[in-house]
């Protein structure tokens, strides 16, 4: 046990990972945060909701994260960031689990209501579809079950795309009226899929995050549209101009272009330090 529980901060040699260890922290801060909260009875009149809420939130941004550390090794060259990628995709399956034993107590842990209710209840349904989806990449995430799958580990793990769009689909569902949050998200999902879908020597550039985030923010802009139009009695053009007010309130697809911009410099300055930082060669004369 105690190796197994060491082996969360240490690398495939038994070093200490930093990186690492600032991961497991990571994904656990949420969950210490909310136990306070609960115990200091500061969840509010509906303490499981808001519970249920709050875990819910954090399974899409450690999804996100997951999904992110890939590009963030190609853009900032920093290999020790891939088995953050392992601990973000097994955390987003513990609060995911985390999220349906909530709700489960919120139900009174009555079985029979409980499925009924992810049978009857679409949101619920893809839900659940998207739970045991990441339950199963989660078991599958370690290197024997990779040497086992061999070249239907990463068949498999595929799933993650379809499982995102069921996750955030059920996000959209849940949040009914209030789509703010679940369309930003969206909308760093959409930059996630952008960035897969570009050229490979354009994946490690700085500068192809902006094209990027520039169309992950029209395509944002549009759900959101499509969204309150379809879903919604609110006026879907009064949202869309909302989206070109940013000095009153930013809104989602801005939000992500901001993201992006953010992002885009962080990196330059983060080359540009490293290139500073190489001491040049010079040529000795003969």
């Amino acid at each position: 046990m105690q190796i197994a529980i060491a082996g969360l901060w240490r690398d495939r040699a038994g070093r200490f990972a930093p990186v690492k260890a600032a991961g497991v922290a990571l994904a656990l801060y949420p969950a210490a945060v909310l136990l306070l909260r609960a115990l200091a009875g500061d969840l509010g009149s509906r303490p499981i909701t808001e519970a249920i809420h709050d875990v819910g939130d954090w399974t899409v941004r450690f999804f996100l994260l997951s999904l992110t550390v890939t590009p963030a090794r190609a853009w900032l060259d920093m290999p020790k960031l891939i088995p953050l990628r392992r601990v973000f995709g097994v955390t987003t399956a513990c609060y995911a689990g985390l999220h349906l034993l909530l709700y489960g107590a919120d139900q009174g842990w009555n079985l029979a209501t409980i499925a009924s209710e992810i049978v009857l209840r679409f949101y619920l349904t893809i839900g659940f579809v998207a739970l045991l989806a990441l339950g199963a990449l989660a078991v599958t995430s370690t290197d024997g079950w990779q040497r086992r799958l061999r070249h239907r580990w990463k068949q498999l793990h595929r799933l993650v795309w379809p499982i995102g769009v069921l996750g955030l689909f059920h996000y959209f569902l849940q949040a009914k009226s209030n789509v703010a949050a679940a369309a930003f998200h969206t909308g760093l999902f959409y930059a996630l899929v952008l960035w897969r879908l570009a050229p490979r020597r354009w994946q490690s550039k700085a500068v192809a995050l902006l094209p990027i985030t520039a169309l992950a923010g029209l395509a944002t802009a549009a759900t959101e549209f499509a969204w309150y139009g379809l879903a919604t009695k609110i006026n879907p053009w009064r949202v869309l101009a909302a989206n070109l007010d940013v000095f009153y309130s930013l809104r989602p697809a801005p939000q992500v272009l901001v993201t992006g911009l953010v992002l885009s410099g962080v990196i330059g300055l983060r080359r540009w330090y490293r290139a500073r930082r190489v001491v040049p060669v010079v040529a000795g004369g003969g």
